[in-house]
């Protein structure tokens, strides 16, 4: 049996690295069982009733809503508002504007819910700012593609909503388990800036020159420029933690509320330029609604396989020490995580890893958390780390030499998963309290 389920995931892999797309890979697969052996019960009529189920889901209209709402953010100029407001209490210290960068990508992953869009929208202004104010470009662009990573582990998260859609969790407590976390991985962020620009000095002139034209700018100038930026967290959390909305629901008042500012306050975005941002955000969802629900039945013809249940039978056969089993399944996760992209891989992996997770007592909220944030590192990690594309584009630096660049990021990223798995109560003090 276990030869059999190392050759259907070796051609699945095979097919992958060749390049085929991972929504066809899917549905092939799902396939492949029939049509190895016509007398098993998942034919092709089967496979397109799992996708079109598997989309019929209240909370996966969640998705292209924050797809959406991050896109009007990111065209209404919120991230330079945030900015500004951090800057202007540590733009003096040193790595103040590094540590304001951070800050900002924590808070602007609060509005977008999405990785790539926090370090396009934040990336696109705050680089050319630090290598104006002396830093190097390298460092800039590093530390925006990591911090972006953030975007899928503070609430509200497109990935948390794609893991309780596969795994039945509540996408609220999943929100509500990725606020410590995220704060934690931010801080780590922080740390290292500090550690940099202690260590390569910084053009403290020229900063304090800049960070007394923000000063002299009034805080209560600063706060009214940035209060409906700062308010758009709160709202869309807000409702979902006040038990107000759902997610889905929340996703909605996220793109109403990301409308009017954008449009009637900040006056950022003309009513003629809607059209072209619901059509880039569909542009986006259609290809992720395919790998959803081509995973969708990948996923049913994994649990008629019994493969899931095979797997964790085999593994606790080798050891049921909980430390080992969180190392191995963090290994594969952050593996998988350098070659897939997050949402397929929560698609696959959940399925096969939750219950040797909850076999050893993890619950499941907390190995969503886990599960997230060792996908946030596959998004900054070669070949397929889309934070990388993204960052490089945008900065016209090697996309390998970005990667070395963020290697001590990535360390200080690594120690906050670390602590994150081992210290179940970091993710579930908070749903905790909520009961």
């Amino acid at each position: 049996m276990s030869l059999t389920i190392g050759l259907f995931f070796g051609v699945m892999a095979v097919l992958l690295v060749i390049g085929l797309p991972v929504a066809g890979v899917f549905g092939f697969m799902g396939l492949l069982p029939n049509l190895l052996n016509p007398g098993f019960a998942y034919d092709a009529a089967a496979v397109v009733r799992s996708m079109i189920s598997g989309l019929d889901s209240f909370t996966l209209l969640a998705v292209p809503l924050f797809m959406v709402s991050g896109l009007i953010m990111a065209r209404g100029g919120i991230s330079e508002k945030l900015f500004n407001f951090f800057a202007y209490f540590v733009g003096n210290k040193t790595a103040g504007f590094p540590c304001a960068v951070v800050g900002t990508c924590m808070f602007y992953a609060a509005i977008s819910g999405s990785s790539p869009a926090t370090v396009s929208a934040v990336g696109s202004m705050t680089i050319p700012f630090l290598v104006s104010m002396g830093y190097k470009k390298i460092f800039a662009a590093a530390i925006v593609t990591v911090a972006g990573g953030l975007g899928v582990i503070i609430p509200p998260s497109i990935s948390y909503i794609v893991y309780s859609s596969v795994t039945n969790a509540s996408p609220s407590k999943l929100f509500i388990a990725g606020i410590i976390p995220g704060i934690l991985i931010g801080i780590s962020l922080m740390i290292y800036c500090y550690i940099y620009c202690r260590r390569e000095g910084e053009d403290k002139e020229r900063l304090l020159a800049n960070y007394r034209s923000i000063r002299g700018k009034g805080f209560w100038k600063l706060l009214k420029e940035s209060f409906w930026a700062l308010l758009t967290p709160v709202i869309i959390l807000g409702s979902i933690y006040g038990g107000i909305a759902s997610p889905t629901e929340a996703a909605v008042i996220s793109v109403v509320y990301g409308l009017i500012i954008c449009i009637f306050v900040y006056k950022t975005i003309l009513l003629k330029d809607m059209g072209r941002i619901f059509v880039e955000g569909a542009k986006t969802y259609v290809n992720i609604l395919f790998i959803i629900a081509a995973a969708t039945a990948f996923a049913r013809c994994l649990t008629m396989l019994r493969y899931p249940q095979t797997i964790t039978s085999a593994v606790l056969e080798i050891t049921t020490n909980k430390i080992v089993i969180i190392l191995i399944m963090n290994a594969i996760m952050l593996v998988c995580g350098m070659i897939i992209d997050n949402i397929p891989n929560i698609m696959i992996l959940s399925p096969i890893l939750l219950p040797i997770a909850t076999a050893v007592g993890i619950d499941p909220i907390h190995f969503g958390i886990v599960m997230t944030a060792n996908l946030a590192i596959g998004m900054v990690t070669p070949p397929m780390g889309i934070n990388l594309f993204v960052g490089s584009a945008m900065t016209e630096i090697p996309m390998l030499k970005l990667a070395r660049a963020t290697i001590p990021f990535l360390a200080a990223f690594l120690i906050s998963l670390l602590i994150i798995s081992f210290v179940p109560a970091i993710s579930l003090i908070l749903p905790d309290l909520a009961l």
